[in-house]
């Protein structure tokens, strides 16, 4: 490997999947993989294969269809886990990666494993091994590293390195590290693993004390080669690191990383969180750096008055670099349908002919209300489209009588398994009428936690956006969105989005718990 390049493994189909209410169905993911690829990272990783059939269809689907980017199924250092990832992997051929995992950490060996330090020692050799006989690409993670003796972590380690892990991971699993202590155990290993040159050294963190980003570029400058994270930092809990702040660090500050670069096509970074954005159903904090709305906004007259001077005076990155301020030119509803798919594949969405011929119907319906159509509101459409999984419900139509005296009414039709069901239901609003003849239609019932509505894009004819966060009995947060210029109707698209992601978390699972590595 080329010493000066670092490596990004993305796992936001994986570990950014956790996130409660993130669930994605398959298309989704496809989608997201795709636009990985453009975004040339290094490695994606596609899921837990062994979890359920939905994690290995995913997986194999992926290692079939998506090139460019090394594909990766996660296990536990088990015979059943490694044999699950090392068939859905199959199609990925020399671009199929197995990354298995063992806690290592005192806490972990004594309170969950139970296991001596020896026992662990054997696991962890013995799940390489087994691996290996899979692929020759394998990754391996002490889980818990950071909380884990670095005499013992450095045993575990070159126990990896001997069985033939090509890729070791040292894992702040609970966000538990600080920089320089980060920093000082990748030294440490450096320097105590005898055959540590023989593997990459990988980094894996989590946000809880809001250090993710800077622990993965300590051990970056510690000697770490490959970052793993997420796009916009979603993941288990607080989060993973934000890869695309990971990306651009290093890019920005050349003088403090000298001589290190990514692979990546910066300038699909903001599309692909908008992507991932829409098909987790997790929003972007206008804050948030890169990609948030007010990352390159600037409200001070001082600062304003600098950057038409200067731009470099207030801004440290090129917001084209990123993705911002490229041409966009707008569709109308005399558009045709083949300059509205190549729209949509240019924003990262490949369709299938009905999904195309759905998001046509609702283009025009769209353009015969506003004067343009916006790339933002061509995304809310498509993953409108995408979000609907085989077998879950969509609403086919919604008429609603309220205002005066008149008792709010909403009479809803939802299809499922290709049959139409039509339900009226009052209610206290026009809203909460929806969702009640909702209710009746699919035998849920959901307690609205969180109600959000924003114009997707500007002017009164804006495509409104609803964000719901329900809770459906189980204590879970479940996020649904959904978008048209009827806030009513939007606010009934994201419901029944909310619906449809909670009955995917139902999918029968193996029992196996899913990882914080």
């Amino acid at each position: 490997m080329n010493n000066d390049r670092v490596l990004i493994f993305d796992t936001t189909l994986r570990d950014g999947e956790q996130c409660p209410g993130a669930s994605m169905n398959l298309r989704e993911k496809l989608e997201i993989a795709r636009q990985l690829a453009r975004l040339k990272v290094d490695i994606i990783e596609a899921g837990f294969p062994v979890i359920s059939d939905g994690d290995f269809e995913a997986v194999h689907t992926i290692a079939s269809e998506v090139k460019g980017p090394v594909i990766c199924g996660l296990a536990r250092c088990v015979p059943k886990d490694i044999e699950a990832a090392g068939k859905a992997l199959l199609p990925a051929g020399e671009k199929g990666r197995i990354h298995v995992f063992l806690a290592t950490s005192k806490i972990h060996r004594e309170h969950k494993l139970k296991k001596a330090n020896e026992e662990i020692l054997r696991l962890v050799a013995e799940g390489v091994r087994q691996a290996k006989a899979f692929t020759a690409d394998v990754e391996f993670s002490p889980e818990d590293a950071s909380r884990t003796e670095p005499e013992f972590l450095a045993e575990v380690v070159q126990a990896a390195i001997e069985a033939g892990a090509t890729t070791v991971n040292i894992p702040d699993t609970v966000g538990y590290a600080m920089p320089g202590q980060y920093a000082d155990l990748i030294t440490y290993l450096r320097n105590h693993v005898r055959d540590i040159a023989k593997a990459v050294i990988s980094v894996h963190c989590h946000d809880d004390l809001g250090m993710a980003v800077a622990n993965s570029l300590a051990a970056v400058q510690a000697g770490a080669r490959q970052v793993e994270g997420t796009f916009n930092g979603i993941g288990e809990r607080a989060g993973n690191a934000a890869l695309e702040e990971v990306v651009m660090a290093i890019k920005t500050r050349p003088d403090v990383y000298a001589g290190l670069s990514t692979g990546i096509e910066t300038r699909e970074i903001l599309k692909t969180s908008r992507l991932i954005s829409r098909l987790s159903g997790l929003q972007v904090a206008r804050s948030k750096a890169i990609i948030g709305e007010n990352a390159f906004a600037h409200g001070s007259g001082i600062h304003q008055d600098g950057i038409l001077k200067m731009r470099e005076t207030y801004e440290i990155m090129d917001p084209v670099e990123v993705g911002w301020g490229g041409t966009e030119l707008p569709l109308t509803k005399h558009s045709g349908r083949h300059a509205m798919v190549v729209r949509l594949e240019h924003l990262g969405f490949h369709l299938t002919e009905e999904e195309i011929a759905s998001v046509f119907a609702r283009f025009k319906e769209l353009g015969d209300k506003k004067k343009f159509v916006y790339d933002d509101d061509l995304v809310a459409l498509a993953g409108d489209s995408v979000a609907g999984d085989s077998g879950a419900y969509a609403l086919q139509s919604l008429q609603v009588v309220c205002g005066g005296s008149a008792v709010p009414t909403a009479d809803v039709t939802l299809s499922h398994h290709g049959k139409n069901v039509s339900v009226a239901s009052p209610g206290n609003g026009a809203v909460d009428a929806a969702m009640k003849a909702i209710d009746k239609i699919t035998g849920k019932s959901g307690h609205l936690a969180v109600y959000l509505v924003e114009a997707v894009t500007e002017g009164q004819d804006a495509l409104g956006e609803v964000t719901l966060k329900v809770d459906f009995g189980d204590g879970v947060l479940i996020t649904g969105k959904g978008a048209s210029t009827d806030v009513i109707e939007a606010s009934a698209r994201a419901y029944v989005n909310a619906i449809n992601r909670s009955l995917l978390m139902q999918q029968p699972k193996t029992g196996v718990t899913m990882p914080l590595v």
